[in-house]
């Protein structure tokens, strides 16, 4: 069996460095080389610091980059540099070895021949090219040197985007593109696709395509570019950059050298017309308004704030090529697709709308659809590998055979063949063989048409996931409108949100405790606690509390609260294990639902934090007593004790959140006896329910707490003197001080004249009460209004 300990990353750019990070977040020893410089003065020609500076440079500016490359900054530890005069002959002792110089074929086949000389017989190579063919980088190399050589071509920024297309030659032996196509999935958290060696591979020929027919459409159709953004954005379930914000994020040299490559060596490409230049986007290639790297792009911004306080941000106009202030977008198209939550009634919605916004999206998908049929099989054997590309690669939410099963496949190729689209001849023989979509989800799995078998085909290597969407051909469980409950096998119940942005208000809540019943009375294992939506859950439902709070119903919010408080409780102290499976967001009410949990599988990619305080509250939902409960169990004998009180009383007072799944372990947040990190963020419910299977077996219902040790008033002065120095250093206003108080209050179990133990109960009873005294402020409320309408905190 292939093991990987060591990698060596030759190149260390925007790329390089990325790449050398994540590695290491994937617990690698990395050894991490490039040039030396070229104009070293001769007192310094034999100094290794500066023969290093490059590399060491590049390093330290990715490790300060943002958003940042690193899962933890310790992990920086398991790189270390050389440069390429000193150090090649290292990579003797690395398992694989990554070239990600610049993107030129000489310069790659230099670098390739020494790799040759130096490498151990048996270590892998690869390319991290974006395009140039893989197989030219072969000529010359050793009959070992071709057998274990590959591309595996990451996108930036290397941790956070989840593609990576391994892209294979004739000479690659079958056991190192079937090694890296699970090694990418399970060590690296990555999609993995497998590419063939043509221009651009998948995801950069589907998506350039699609980003060049969107700047020939918008001038035909007669669209600005922030009404075009908009509807090419979340609106069909893409990223907020939309497609000319993208572009100006990519870099514009960059994407014209993908274009004209994709014109140039794809001369049977049937829609080449498409890979064009409009004359716009030579003005800004001639001006070097590359996009973001040098200043403006499509975009410019002025260093001036608008009447609130917003920065003003100029757009091209695409006929005069001149600057101006855009209004905001109004098209009717884009009023539809706020109104439609769902996204395949949404992408229907905005593609049959009778305006420009509706037309633009119409016929840049119909081109789609006629584009990504023709490329079967040409760049890839199967459907699944393009949508694969595109989802991971370019982050949208749907595939480009997804979106033509969202608008239905008769009716897509209508009218892409009425719009003069050639739509391939397979996809018709599909329909007529009476198969009506690319995909089908029967009994948990999901389907693929195979257009060679002719027949529906399970998606190969997702068997290790849990798709929750695979399940709804079986009937819930337990379902309310805010939660479902399912039965994901092996006596497993998972329970999904279904609130928006899963919010945590009376349905969540009355379905996590109607599932633990049904798991207790029924013959299940466990229940797992997960979704597959893009966040975990953003907390608690604060629309609900405002109205409570507002209209002064105390009674009914004390009893909201209390009901918080006990769900978390249910969670630990239920008779079947319970284990949380999380991505994305896990604030507030979330957070304190896994740290009840007896378990939580984090996403690595998990956002983790009591962000409570930045409305003007404090963890109601158990979340500061459990925080006492955990400087409890930290104390020994003989310790200080006040230290680690006021590190957690600094963790929830600044409302700290975990950039990652490893980093919420610092925090508190997770436990590393009880809580795990999984790098692919779609595992992370399968090795949940493996965790409750695990547990099942012999699992004894845990007791409640009354041995939780506080230092009350001791406690309390240490706790006030820490609050003093975040008002003193500026990180807290006066209403900051009195939030500060109330958790210290709760952490040190109120006026005690000394330290004692108390249960948990006693101090949820103290969190409650201070939760619901903070309610009654109004700056607390104007903190709870304001969040509700900007989506971001007040600092009052």
């Amino acid at each position: 069996m292939r093991r990987i300990k060591k990698v060596a990353v030759l190149g260390s750019g925007i790329m390089g460095s990325g790449i050398a990070c994540h590695l290491a977040n994937a617990g690698l020893q990395v050894l991490m080389l490039d040039i030396v410089p070229r104009d070293l003065p001769e007192n310094k020609k034999n100094d290794k610091a500066a023969r290093n500076s490059i590399v060491n440079a590049a390093l330290a500016a990715s490790i300060k980059s943002k958003p940042a490359p690193l899962y933890d900054n310790a992990f920086a530890s398991r790189i270390t540099t050389g440069n390429f005069d000193d150090d090649f002959p290292n990579i003797k002792e690395c398992d694989w070895i990554i070239e990600v110089v610049v993107e030129r074929l000489d310069i790659k086949k230099i670098i390739l021949e020494k790799v040759d000389q130096y490498r151990q017989k048996g270590s892998l190579v690869t390319s991290n090219t974006s395009g140039i063919p893989i197989h030219l980088m072969l000529e010359g190399r050793s009959d070992d040197f071709k057998k274990h050589f590959c591309g595996t071509h990451f996108f930036n920024p290397p941790r956070y985007m989840r593609l990576l297309e391994i892209i294979p030659t004739k000479e690659t032996s079958q056991e190192v593109v079937d090694f890296f196509m699970e090694y990418g999935d399970v060590h690296l958290g990555k999609q993995t696709v497998l590419a063939k060696d043509t221009p651009a591979f998948i995801a950069n020929r589907v998506g350039v395509y699609a980003m060049a027919k969107i700047y020939q459409l918008a001038t035909e159709i007669g669209l600005t570019i922030n009404e075009v953004d908009a509807l090419t954005g979340p609106a069909i379930g893409r990223p907020k950059t939309g497609t000319f914000r993208l572009g100006d994020l990519v870099g514009h040299d960059t994407a014209a050298k993908v274009i004209t490559g994709i014109r140039d060596n794809c001369p049977d490409d049937e829609q080449a017309g498409a890979f064009t230049i409009p004359k716009y986007f030579q003005f800004l290639l001639d001006n070097n308004f590359l996009g973001n790297k040098s200043g403006q792009g499509f975009y410019k911004k002025t260093g001036e704030k608008d009447e609130k306080g917003k920065p003003v941000v100029l757009a091209l106009n695409l006929d005069t090529l001149e600057y101006e202030k855009q209004p905001k977008p109004s098209l009717p198209s884009l009023a539809i697709a706020k109104q439609t939550e769902i996204l395949d009634k949404r992408v229907q919605a905005v593609f049959a709308a009778q305006d420009k916004g509706g037309e633009l999206v119409r016929r840049s998908l119909l081109g789609l659809f006629a584009y990504v049929s023709n490329r079967i099989p040409e760049i890839a054997d199967h459907i699944y590998s393009i949508d694969d590309a595109l989802r991971a690669g370019f982050a949208w939410d749907l595939g480009p055979f997804e979106y033509w099963d969202a608008i239905g496949v008769q009716k897509g190729i209508e009218m892409a063949e009425a719009q003069g689209e050639q739509v391939s001849l397979w996809v018709k023989d599909m329909m007529a063989a009476g198969a009506v979509s690319f995909y089908k989800s029967e009994g948990g799995k999901r389907y693929y048409y195979d257009q060679v078998s002719k027949a529906y085909q399970e998606i190969p290597g997702t068997e290790a996931f849990v798709i929750l969407d695979n399940y709804w051909d079986k009937k819930p469980v337990y379902q309310n409108p805010d939660a479902t409950l399912h039965d994901i096998g092996d006596g497993v119940l998972c329970l999904e949100f279904q609130s928006k942005a899963n919010t945590m208000g009376e349905g969540v809540l009355r379905g996590i405790n109607d599932a633990i019943k049904i798991a207790e009375e029924g013959e299940w294992n466990g229940l797992v606690i997960g979704n597959n939506a893009k966040n975990f859950t953003v907390g608690a439902n604060l629309m609900m509390l405002a109205m409570m709070a507002y209209e002064q119903e105390w009674e009914q919010l004390g009893f909201a609260v209390k009901m918080f408080q006990n769900t978390t409780m249910r969670c630990r102290y239920s008779s079947i294990p319970v284990v949380a499976a999380t991505q994305g967001y896990v604030f507030g009410g979330g957070c304190e639902t896994i740290m009840h949990c007896d378990a939580a599988v984090c996403a690595a990619e998990s956002y983790i934090g009591l962000v409570e305080v930045g409305v003007g509250l404090i963890p109601g939902g158990a979340g500061t007593k459990e925080f006492a409960v955990r400087a409890s169990d930290s104390f020994f004998e003989g310790d200080v004790q006040i230290p680690t009180l006021v590190e957690k009383f600094k963790t929830i007072a600044l409302a700290s959140v975990a950039t990652s799944a490893y980093e919420a372990f610092n925090y508190g947040y997770l436990l590393p006896e009880k809580d795990s990190v999984v790098l692919n963020t779609m595992r992370n419910i399968a090795e949940a329910k493996k965790k409750v299977l695990e547990l099942a077996n012999n699992y004894v219902q845990p007791i409640e707490r009354t041995d939780v040790t506080v230092l009350g008033r001791g406690g309390l002065a240490a706790l006030y003197v820490a609050a003093n120095e975040l008002k003193l250093g500026n990180y807290a206003s006066e209403h900051d001080i009195k939030i500060a108080k109330k958790i210290a209050w709760v952490l040190c179990g109120g006026d005690l004249t000394g330290t004692q133990q108390v249960s948990e109960r006693y101090l949820l009873d103290l969190e409650r009460e201070a939760f619901l005294s903070l309610c009654g402020e109004q700056k607390t409320l104007e903190r709870v209004q304001y969040m509700l309408t900007n989506n971001r905190p007040l600092r009052n």
